[in-house]
């Protein structure tokens, strides 16, 4: 029977720190539940791209992402009611260790935080390979470090044999925290990794299938679904509507006045003058097309960024830059999200008939959105291999990894904001843009203190990666420059 999103079942998959199993819990346990016939929502703690594709490929529901980060806490849980529209329960993986989030934040985007937000009970997924007894202070200390977190259960991830369990068992009955799942090391249930975490499902998607379907089966084989399916019902009933692309059109703010670039003095927003709210997009009529490159090498994208295009009059059409030799007919304007352009850069310079294409767009002046592998597939060249040659610069791998989360100020009025809009982003590769920014800078960064990005004709590119649906204003421009360009 379905439920309102706002007290849809759900529990928030956590664990101690990295590594410990999460992905495979949580993810098994989509599977698993689906396979008994519940429609399952999957759902993602932080800005991560690749595991809520495996979460879809276990549920057949798009996986979404709640990052208390890029989003702000007050959208967390309207963006999980969004995605849990006509569900039967929804699982939450966490992010990292259960109480780490953004540095220096205290506990913003954590998997704590969010599970508090959402009023949802925590399973513990403890990698137990090198412990016994210890293993009832562990979850002991995480129970107790917090107690507006609620644990309400244990899966005992890596157990090497009946007798470790034994001890595993005896050791937690102190803790009072009951086991919901015991779960042995599975070879078949190990996914690839490279340079940014695991291997995408769109580059892998026979073998992810049978991976996920293991995982599905070693969760079914070894937790108490039962049990769990019971806990989720525990959770407290979320208070608000939930999110809507249209109204989130409505309802955003007008652009904050232009500021200078980091380290000038913000304008005081009292001295901003009054300025009409935005009216409610068009309907289907009039609506431009939209190109979303996707494909292998472009699976970074978060879904609410097409539904606030449509829900601003775009028609997004999806296209393969290692597959489509041209551009979707009529396209009016171009999105470019993240992926991996690195390990694919032979195959996108090899068509050369589409990177004319998107040069000859550019130079038509219409908008292009470009995130990370977009930059770097506007660049001249990837690895000295030429690519749209759209921005002049050059892209190469590093030995680097840049990671972590951004406060930003757009410096230069473009085709997604205006001068001194603010947004929180997120920065993940290991290459690097030389230059890392053009005469008209994307974005200033806070911290590190830097100008990054370019902003040409109707070009927006940068490393940031952001959510829009924090600042819903940058689909309403984009689609509004496609009308006009």
């Amino acid at each position: 029977m379905l439920t309102s999103p706002s007290s849809v079942p759900r529990l928030v998959v956590a664990a101690p720190s990295s590594g410990s199993g999460k992905t495979t819990v949580a993810t098994g346990l989509m599977a698993a539940l689906t396979a008994r016939g519940l429609a399952v929502s999957p759902h993602k703690v932080g800005p991560d791209y690749i595991d809520p594709g495996y979460h879809s490929l276990a549920t057949g529901r798009t996986g979404r992402n709640l990052d208390a980060y890029l989003c702000g806490p007050e959208l967390v849980g309207p963006l999980f009611a969004h995605g849990a529209r006509g569900c039967d329960i929804a699982v939450v993986e966490g992010v990292m260790g259960m109480f780490d989030g953004a540095a220096g934040e205290g506990e913003l985007a954590s998997t704590a935080q969010v599970a508090k937000l959402l009023r949802a009970p925590v399973v513990l997924v403890v990698d137990a390979s090198s412990q016994s007894r210890s293993v009832a202070a562990l979850v002991h200390g995480f129970a107790s470090w917090d107690p507006e977190v609620r644990i309400g259960g244990v899966i005992l991830n890596k157990v090497a044999s009946d007798r470790h369990e034994e001890l595993l068992r005896e050791a937690l009955e102190s803790a009072g925290v009951p086991v919901l799942g015991v779960l042995r090391r599975v070879a078949q249930v190990d996914t690839p990794s490279r340079h940014l975490g695991l291997v995408p499902v769109a580059e892998r998607r026979a073998a992810a299938v049978d991976s996920v379907a293991a995982m599905g089966a070693q969760v079914s084989q070894g937790c108490d679904l039962e049990a769990l399916v019971a806990l989720a019902r525990s959770a407290g009933v979320l208070s608000g509507a939930a999110w809507d692309a249209a109204q989130a059109l409505v309802s955003s703010p007008p652009p904050p006045l232009p500021v200078p670039t980091p380290g000038a003095a913000s304008p005081d927003p009292r001295s901003r003058p009054e300025r009409p709210r935005p009216q409610a997009p068009d309907g289907p009529k009039g609506n431009v097309r939209v190109a979303v490159a996707g494909g292998a090498a472009f699976t970074f994208s978060y879904a609410e960024h097409a539904e606030l295009l449509g829900a601003a009059g775009a028609e997004v059409v999806v296209f393969d830059p290692l597959r489509d030799e041209g551009l979707p007919e009529g396209t009016r304007g171009l999105v470019v999200g993240g992926g991996f352009p690195e390990v694919y850069a032979a195959e996108l310079s090899a068509n050369e008939a589409l990177r004319k294409e998107v040069a000859a767009l550019v130079e038509s002046g219409a908008p292009v959105a470009a995130e990370c592998a977009g930059l770097l597939y506007l660049c001249r060249e990837l690895d000295g291999l030429p690519m749209c040659g759209v921005l002049d610069a050059g892209a190469r791998m590093s030995e680097r990894l840049t990671l972590g989360y951004r406060d930003a100020v757009a410096v230069s009025d473009s085709v997604l904001a205006v001068a001194g809009t603010r947004m929180r982003g997120h920065e993940f590769h290991r290459t690097v843009v030389e230059p890392g920014s053009g005469a008209a800078p994307a974005w200033g960064v806070l911290a590190p203190r830097r100008v990054e990005g370019f902003v040409e004709r109707g070009v927006h590119a940068s490393y940031l990666h952001t959510h829009w649906a924090s600042e819903p204003g940058v689909a309403r421009r984009f689609v509004e420059r496609c009308r006009t360009s």
